[in-house]
């Protein structure tokens, strides 16, 4: 089981631990619903260092990145940040990402943990044809960094204490790389995973525990508070984000998946799975990632059936929660096409018992 360089730390203040991607990680400190609040009306850290991170760094890079991601990375500038996907040429998803351009030539590759292995190696595979030098072009930096998530309303105010950089003005999904608690080259960006604004600072693993101690003093005004994976995934679910294993896979198309908008067929942009994409969406999908609410009492959860009045299965429900902020039971998952517009009624099948649901808008928490 692997470690990251804040496990000490998290056994120390308590959490409780769980295997989680081949790490062992902290699922919660005092209680999900507490570090649940914490983010949404202050702010909390999360150590997401098991996230794997790829360098990009070849003249070639734009060719390469436009051929395995299916959004338009031409379209990025310096310090900013997208979010892609890699088809994985049969019409699935390698995995979800995030595409950091620091140059023309130099782009950084953030990949989810469980599948840091995978991604590689689909990396090198395509990295083949166009002559890329593994290691010097192509380069698997996810041991070598650590990484804390600070997120929340009040994130920003309490982190630009720590920077000469303008910070608390930066944009969603921009990045710079600054000193920042007396640390040089951090990585600093505003991509976020809870809906509530924050930050990610990406350190060498030798800084992590002086940030994690800077990062916490820092905050301790706002009322800064650790928080674990189960906060993570309630506050995630509550925005209708995706999470690779749940709500797409290598089964799953971006287009059915309602990524049509990080999926860009545009011209000279041959990515791969572009003829089985553009003709799906063409053709409609037989199939939907939908959001919904809980009108009967129980929680839905994952691979759950999704059925129709009469009992008939039409799809299975991917992600499922008691939301904290709302307090009521929301979920997503894959319904029949025909089943799939907004404010239909549909039923959860728990412990043999149908109970009525209803497709919503996302994002379920607004606010």
């Amino acid at each position: 089981m692997k470690t990251t360089a804040f496990t000490q730390i998290h056994e120390e203040l308590g959490a409780k631990m769980v295997p989680f991607a081949g790490f062992l990680m902290p699922v919660q400190y005092e209680g999900l619903k507490i570090e649940h609040e914490t983010v949404r009306k202050a702010l909390g850290v999360f150590d997401v260092s098991h996230m794997g991170e790829f360098w990009v760094k070849t003249p070639k890079a734009l060719d390469f990145l436009q051929r395995i991601t299916s959004n338009d990375v031409a379209a990025l500038n310096n310090g900013k940040v997208q979010y892609s996907c890699f088809p994985n040429g049969k019409g699935g998803i390698v995995d979800d990402l995030l595409v950091y351009r620091f140059a023309e030539d130099h782009y950084l590759l953030v990949v989810n943990a469980a599948n840091i292995e995978k991604d590689w190696n689909w990396c090198v595979e395509q990295a083949k044809a166009f002559d890329l030098e593994i290691g010097t072009e192509l380069i698997n930096a996810s041991d070598e960094l650590s990484q804390l998530a600070v997120q929340g309303p009040k994130a920003l105010e309490a982190m630009q204490k720590l920077t000469s950089a303008n910070v608390i003005d930066m944009e969603y999904y921009t990045f710079q790389q600054i000193e920042f608690a007396g640390i040089k080259d951090v990585i600093f960006s505003t991509t976020g995973y809870t809906g509530s604004g924050g930050c990610e600072i990406y350190v060498k693993n030798k800084d992590a525990k002086k940030l994690w101690d800077i990062v916490l003093e820092a905050g301790a005004e706002f009322g800064i508070k650790p928080a674990g994976l189960g906060a993570r995934d309630t506050l995630r679910l509550e925005m209708g984000f995706c999470l690779y294993g749940n709500d797409i896979n290598d089964s799953t198309s971006p287009i059915e998946a309602g990524l049509g908008w990080i999926t860009k067929f545009v011209d000279g942009k041959d990515f791969i799975d572009r003829d089985k994409m553009e003709k799906l969406k063409a053709d409609k999908p037989s199939r939907y990632l939908k959001a919904f609410e809980m009108i009967d009492k129980g929680i839905p959860r994952q691979h759950y059936e999704i059925c129709d009045a009469e009992g008939n299965v039409i799809g299975e429900v991917t992600s499922g929660t008691q939301s904290p902020s709302l307090n009521k039971a929301i979920g997503m998952g894959y319904v029949n096409a025909g089943y799939h517009k907004l404010g239909t009624e549909i039923y959860i099948k728990v412990r043999n018992k149908l109970l009525k649901a209803v497709l919503v808008k996302l994002p379920f928490y607004k606010g």
